[in-house]
């Protein structure tokens, strides 16, 4: 429409035509100055929603403890507070954006009320027809209307430029564990062997490192128990092994290949992890035990369930594999949750066994059935269990004690007691007595 009008504004009048042109480069001067206004703003509106959306879902994830604690007036003041925070970024940036067309088209029409001046003198003149001066203001007033919606559309551009920034930043942002362009393959059947030779690792912002000059060779189907105080390095050595995080310094091996040479789906194909505390998805229990193997059939879902002692509570559900867990399996208790944790490791079949701590936060038993199915699970399988409790790892090959990052004993319960004297402190302190 700008085009058109202004080529028929140019061959019916070229003088007049100059007066509105000159109005169509002013234009855009608001434009720049508020566009950049409003993308500003409009970054700053899209932060405090989505601060506004993380504070709501903390506070409703966590809704026990909140009223547990009668932190529910305090809740809603803080979250009342965020929402005049976006309510007033929304504003002002509807405001800049108001001010950015409003400009352009006092701009636009300005230069028409201009050449309207000077065109009806023409008329009085007689140096130009009333029919002229008419076609060339229905010219103009095309042309000015596509200047203020083009003025409006800017101001939309901007808007959504401001909000897409958040978007640009997530889908630029490189990942900083990556598989290599040419990954070595892991060798099949997998034997699990695990050997770290002299690592070192710090978590990004501290300083101390998490693990310092660790060495540790595990033989295939070997069951190791960490054991150790709290911040010895117990969990950084799980999450080294699955690559969540690249040592420092040293090296990591699976069967002889360096797990950073390794593509990630097959490396952490090959391991199954059970958390102290599980996390289930909303779904059914057998949408859940997928995770495992999503081609599982229902034999062996119902198989992997009572391998994990999980079957009787599974079958005593409303519809049994098909009952609906609700968000984070809420409905379930933790020993529940835990065994379908463990059934979905069976079902994934991993090579590699990695437990944290499953245990820990069981009542009696629950751990024992629990600690039952983990025996199975364990069977024909490299494992690395992670205890604080040692009487559910007493039995293990080897017991690794770690402490400030280092591995500073290692042998069986019986060995440790004697020559480890944090081993025998920590056996103290469970068992009592003269141990």
């Amino acid at each position: 429409m700008l085009v058109g009008a202004v080529v028929l504004m140019l061959v019916t009048q070229p003088w007049l035509s100059a007066m509105v042109l000159i109005g169509i480069p002013a234009t855009l001067l608001p434009i720049v100055w508020y566009g950049r206004r409003v993308r500003r703003l409009s970054r700053t509106s899209q932060d405090r929603v989505a601060e506004l959306g993380r504070y709501a879902e903390e506070a409703l994830s966590g809704i026990k403890t909140l009223q547990a604690f009668t932190h529910e007036a305090v809740d809603k003041t803080h979250y009342g507070q965020r929402v005049e925070q976006a309510f007033g970024s929304a504003v002002e940036r509807t405001q800049q954006r108001a001010w950015l067309t409003g400009v352009a088209m006092l701009v636009v029409f300005t230069a028409v009320g201009l050449m309207l001046w000077q065109g009806g003198q023409a008329v009085l003149e007689g140096t130009m027809s009333a029919g002229e001066l008419s076609a060339f203001i229905f010219y103009a007033v095309l042309a000015a209307g596509a200047i203020a919606t083009l003025a409006e559309v800017a101001g939309d551009v901007q808007r959504a430029a401001g909000a897409a920034e958040r978007l640009l930043e997530l889908i630029d942002t490189q990942p900083a564990i990556q598989s290599p362009v040419n990954p070595q393959a892991l060798p099949s059947p997998l034997r699990g062997e695990i050997t770290l030779e002299n690592v070192t690792f710090t978590y990004p912002g501290r300083e101390t490192p998490a693990l310092n000059g660790f060495d540790l060779h595990i033989k295939p189907g070997e069951r190791v128990a960490v054991v150790g105080p709290s911040g010895a390095g117990k969990s950084t050595l799980l999450a080294l092994l699955l690559r969540f995080y690249d040592p420092s310094q040293g090296r990591i091996t699976l069967d002889d290949r360096d797990v950073s040479t390794l593509d990630l789906a097959a490396l952490r194909g090959a391991m199954g992890l059970v958390a102290q505390e599980p996390v289930l998805f909303s779904g059914s229990v057998a949408e859940n035990l997928r995770y495992g193997d999503a081609e599982a059939d229902i034999y062996r879902l119902r198989t992997a369930a009572q391998d994990a002692s999980a079957l009787d509570f599974i079958d005593a559900l409303p519809q049994g594999f098909d009952t609906p867990l609700g968000p984070g399996g809420v409905q379930l208790s933790g020993g529940q949750r835990q065994r379908l944790a463990i059934a979905r490791a069976l079902l994934k079949d991993p090579a590699v066994l990695l437990l944290d701590e499953a245990t820990s936060a069981l009542d009696a038993e629950s751990e024992r059935l629990v600690q039952q199915a983990l025996d199975r699970l364990m069977v024909g399988r490299t494992s690395i269990v992670i205890a604080h409790r040692l009487a559910t790892v007493i039995a293990a090959d080897r017991l690794l004690v770690l402490d400030g990052g280092k591995l500073v004993a290692a042998g069986t319960h019986a060995e440790l007691i004697t020559t480890s004297a944090l081993y025998r402190h920590l056996a103290a302190l469970q068992f009592g007595g003269e141990t």
